[in-house]
């Protein structure tokens, strides 16, 4: 991967709590990057999103993840094990399900859209979420270990919203709280990425017949005043200059405060968007 610029901390119109814009089909992709890269251990963890937004990406991962899980069971034939995760803190009562083998996923932020949460909650007994704020510098006790559950925070299409000095107090809490976390970014700071952004807003012509026909207001902000193409355009420039590498949240991790011995931490690409479009990844582990 070649860098074609130091990382710049622009101005992203993605960071305005009022907008969201997700490629959730993608997110497939963080799923099995998990269960490849973490393997057996897989089912050790239950997953914290500390950066859930309106929920965006993580009720995909979890429906994709288990999907495989429960696969391999299949094919690997019954197991005698159970998998109890962290207590669910949202007024939600799972089902005698859940201790099937399946992991369970968490939805934080540090300004909960409970609403989105509760309704994504709803259609899944692996899904929980905390109601209250959560600071990612500063988790709370209750996120950590419990029930003999290992905690692997996720930083999904977030971590490159935060400057070097929060991205630091981020990483420090967690080599101090968690066992593993996984920042997963739909762009780089390459050329190939950059190329990738023009090729969405153009495509954005294509589907939006398709997908946003009954509504007026999507059809005239993208064809008759291209609002919405320009911003899917501009926020990926953006979000495109703001992400690391992974040399770059190493280096970060070893500026933190605090000792990242007993950690490994892989990384790599996969790509998503034939030909220039990658998804790139940064898992850690304390062993």
């Amino acid at each position: 991967m070649v860098l074609i610029c130091p990382r710049i901390h622009f101005y992203e119109i993605n960071d305005q709590a009022w907008y969201g814009l997700l490629l959730i089909h993608e997110m497939r992709l963080v799923a099995s990057t998990l269960s490849r890269t973490l393997s057996d251990s897989v089912t050790t963890y239950t997953y914290v999103d500390f950066c859930a937004g309106a929920g965006g990406p993580t009720p995909f991962i979890e429906r994709d993840l288990n999907a495989q899980l429960s696969s391999r069971t299949l094919s690997d034939g019954p197991t005698n094990g159970t998998a109890s995760g962290l207590a669910p803190l949202s007024p939600r009562v799972l089902s005698s399900g859940a201790d099937s083998g399946a992991v369970k996923f968490v939805l934080t932020d540090l300004h909960p859209h409970i609403p989105d949460w509760t309704e994504a909650s709803k259609r899944s007994e692996n899904l929980s979420f905390v109601s209250e704020p959560v600071d990612a510098a500063n988790a709370p006790t209750h996120l950590n270990r419990k029930d003999g559950k290992k905690i692997f925070r996720l930083y999904n299409l977030a971590f490159h919203h935060f400057d070097n000095e929060l991205g630091m107090a981020i990483l420090k809490n967690t080599i101090e709280t968690a066992d593993g976390f996984g920042i997963f970014e739909l762009q780089e700071r390459t050329i190939s990425s950059l190329i990738t952004m023009i090729a969405m807003g153009l495509l954005m012509f294509l589907i939006t017949p398709f997908y946003f026909w009954r509504s007026p207001g999507h059809l005239f902000f993208t064809y008759i005043i291209p609002i919405i193409p320009f911003v899917l355009v501009f926020d990926g420039y953006i979000s495109s200059l703001r992400t690391r590498s992974a040399e770059e949240v190493q280096a970060l991790m070893k500026e933190c405060g605090t000792s990242c011995d007993g950690w490994t931490v892989k990384n790599g690409q996969e790509q998503h968007t034939f030909p220039t479009g990658y998804m790139t990844w940064v898992i850690g582990i304390k062993e």
